[in-house]
């Protein structure tokens, strides 16, 4: 497709990422053969930037050199420019992150790297300032350089992009054979994490802080498995700090990306869904152990956020919104948080009588709350955090807690409202797989757990988009990304892994049997896709695009789970339910594939540790025959979806029917006794199931009962 004038290729574009970048003078194409062919018939180097939409640092290289016509003209005239979205092409992104790894550099967004015509990276960097400072070299003088090297030392070019892909297919074929102990290698991972948790503010290591909610999926299952005490108070005291510090949004709800500072006072303002949906679990996981209601409080109101501002109309949910947003006093100019922070002289303007108590309780300053350089966007202005406690700030107004918080809720309100007038930071409302499973299954927990039913029908819409519109249904196979009409790119392990734990979380919290039957299916093409029938484990790519050098394995949890950890967890829960033994036997190889890097260094990878550790704790089945929303089914089910009971696995059987077409997926649901009019419960272990209950106190006790095998239960 031809641009309009003033724009370049990426104009034909659905990316909100690859959209930003459509009006450059630089001369960018999509990734893709018109630019391949290109590079091959041109002899020229590929100049390859990878980034997304709500990356800050993204948005600088743009502002200060891909809209500069000076540097522009020498990427058009000495590359072939090409622009990747590393949320629509994550297979292109770590492919090119593991390459630029082995260079020696930090990983980070903008991706710079520099390609041969065949594809091989041979040189690369993150963010190049427009001139030489920061004691980096300026963007112009490492074109040049990269032109000139190209030109007169080309043997020595392609000779390091031979090793460097050498390299990375020798890492994508590592994979070890070994039995690990699951009991070892927990305490191992907690051991590690201890080392490095931060006692005073809570989280790992120092600045800048990231959530990294895997680490606590983990911490709480080995908890509740062992009842070990510090991991339950190194998740409480994170997640405490994380919700008092400035990195959650106390007027509109949900969770910044990260802190660039240890005490989690000031964020970098971006939202990701994925954070959302993680953050949901593990507080949902909380209340389950605990009965906080702070834990409850959270997740009503990440889920709010999310509800309101990342839903779409036909029931997806929309990747993203921006750190960065006009200013309000110069709307022509950016500014990371503008639309999170105050100063004292608006709070007061708008809460009158009731601000000296907001002020109090959330820190704010009249000459702003942030201690930062002078000429950082933030001075003077404040970030809301938690500055003092309920009692605290109940002393200082003179009344008691619950008064307080009447008031604070009322306080909050009205900035909310206030904040709606302000300019938006940029949504991006692409549709992806992965993130929308990891969402459907926080949702349906939610619905299950919390008793409220708008959840529940909010994973079940959104599960159903995905399956009309990102899901051939003759196939089989699903695509990653939707926006305005449009599925495309080939959906990857993460995105069938994640969307299967997200409908089993709503055949959980449902019982339909169709969620059942949708795991199944979408494991069964998973495994034909990716799985590695010599190394096992899986891959992250198909291998049908021929384009993605290499098929790469994520074996490492960082900002999102990874797939084979996913991957194992579910087939795990799979063969517990169904009893497929194949799948039992893949989720062992899974673990054996990953054992070098769980024997060495766990805590790299926790979710894995806890898919390892769940089936040791041996959860058994729990069976509920009646009909779905007879209030008395309703309350055996709830007898379960209060409690932590990780590794049990549920089945529902509302009548002769569902007994019927549970049976074709379920061989021992023949066994299992045909429904009658009253509800009853079955609690079984290998498919042999104790005398049916009839009663919530009944079925509680054999539940309690099984806790107690893990030191960690808790009636």
């Amino acid at each position: 497709m031809t641009p309009h004038r003033n724009t370049n290729r990426l104009a034909a574009e659905k990316s909100p990422y690859l959209l930003q970048h459509a009006a450059n003078p630089v001369d960018w194409y999509p990734w893709g053969e018109e630019a391949f062919v290109k590079a091959r018939a041109e002899d020229r180097p590929i100049f390859l930037s990878i980034g997304y939409s709500t990356c800050h640092w993204c948005h600088v290289m743009e502002k200060e050199s891909f809209e500069n016509a000076e540097i522009a003209e020498l990427l058009n005239g000495m590359f072939v420019p090409v622009k990747v979205d590393r949320e629509e092409r994550p297979d292109v992104d770590r492919m090119y992150m593991a390459a630029l790894q082995a260079m020696g550099h930090n990983g980070g967004w903008p991706m710079s790297l520099f390609l041969t015509p065949e594809l091989r990276p041979f040189y690369g960097g993150t963010y190049f300032p427009p001139e030489n400072r920061y004691g980096r070299a300026g963007f112009p003088q490492i074109l040049r350089k990269i032109d000139e090297i190209w030109r007169t030392e080309r043997e020595t070019v392609l000779s390091s992009a031979g090793k460097i892909l050498e390299y990375l297919e020798e890492v994508a074929r590592a994979a070890g054979e070994a039995d690990v102990s699951a009991v070892e290698i927990a305490a191992l991972c907690l051991a590690e994490l201890a080392e490095t948790f931060d006692h005073d503010h809570g989280g790992f290591g120092g600045a800048p802080k990231f959530p990294r909610l895997s680490v606590f999926h983990f911490l709480v299952r080995h908890h509740g498995h062992t009842g070990d005490a510090e991991a339950l108070n190194m998740t409480a005291h994170t997640l405490n700090a994380m919700t008092r510090g400035g990195v959650y949004d106390h007027v509109g709800g949900g969770l910044h990306r990260y802190a660039v500072d240890a005490g989690w006072r000031v964020p970098h303002f971006e939202k990701m869904l994925y954070d959302q949906a993680q953050l949901v679990h593990v507080c949902l996981d909380m209340f389950q152990l605990t009965r906080d209601p702070h834990y409850a409080s959270i997740v009503s109101d990440t889920l709010g956020y999310v509800l309101r501002d990342l839903k779409g109309g036909a029931g997806g949910f929309f990747s993203a919104e921006d750190a960065d947003s006009p200013r309000p006093e110069d709307p022509a100019e950016q500014g990371e948080g503008a639309f999170y922070v105050w100063t004292r002289e608006e709070i007061v303007r708008l809460l009158q009588d009731q601000a000296s108590v907001f002020c109090y309780h959330y820190g704010v300053e009249e000459s702003g709350n942030v201690s930062l350089d002078p000429q950082h966007e933030f001075t003077g202005r404040n970030i809301l955090y938690r500055a003092r406690s309920e009692e605290e700030s109940a002393r200082f107004a003179g009344c008691t807690v619950d008064e307080l918080l009447v008031r604070l809720a009322a306080s909050r309100r009205k900035l909310f409202e206030s904040r709606l007038a302000r300019p938006r930071p940029l949504r991006d409302d692409k549709v992806l797989t992965s993130w929308n499973g990891l969402l459907i299954g926080a949702l349906a927990r939610a619905g299950s757990i919390l008793e409220v039913p708008a959840y529940l029908g909010a994973a079940e819409e959104g599960a159903e988009f995905i399956f009309s519109s990102l899901y051939d249904v003759w196939g089989g196979v699903l695509k990653r990304r939707y926006r305005e009409g449009e599925a495309r790119h080939e959906a990857h392990l993460d995105d069938y892994a994640f969307l299967c734990n997200g409908v089993l979380a709503l055949y959980a919290a449902t019982g339909d049997p169709k969620w059942l039957e949708r795991a199944i299916d979408l494991t069964t093409t998973q495994v034909a896709l990716f799985w590695d029938k010599e190394g096992g484990g899986f891959f992250e790519t198909s291998g049908r695009d021929p384009s993605v050098l290499v098929r790469m394995k994520e074996r490492y949890d960082g900002a999102e789970p990874s797939g084979n950890a996913v991957a194992a967890e579910n087939l795990a829960t799979l063969a517990g339910v169904t009893g497929n033994e194949d799948w039992r036997e893949k989720a062992g190889r899974v673990f054996r594939m990953s054992s070098p890097w769980l024997q060495r260094q766990p805590s790299i990878m926790p979710y894995m540790v806890a898919a390892l550790s769940d089936p040791v704790a041996g959860g058994g089945q729990l069976v509920i025959t009646g009909a779905y929303e007879d209030p008395r089914t309703v309350a055996l089910r709830r007898e379960f979806a209060v409690r932590f009971l990780p590794a049990t696995v549920i089945l529902h059987m509302s009548d002769e029917a569902q007994r019927e077409r549970l049976a074709r997926i379920v061989p021992a649901a023949a066994h299992f006794p045909v429904p009658g009019d009253e509800p009853a419960a079955h609690l079984c272990e290998n498919f042999a199931c104790r005398l049916p209950v009839t009663t919530p106190a009944e079925l509680g006790a054999q539940l309690d009962a099984l806790r107690r095998r893990n030191p960690g239960g808790r009636s």
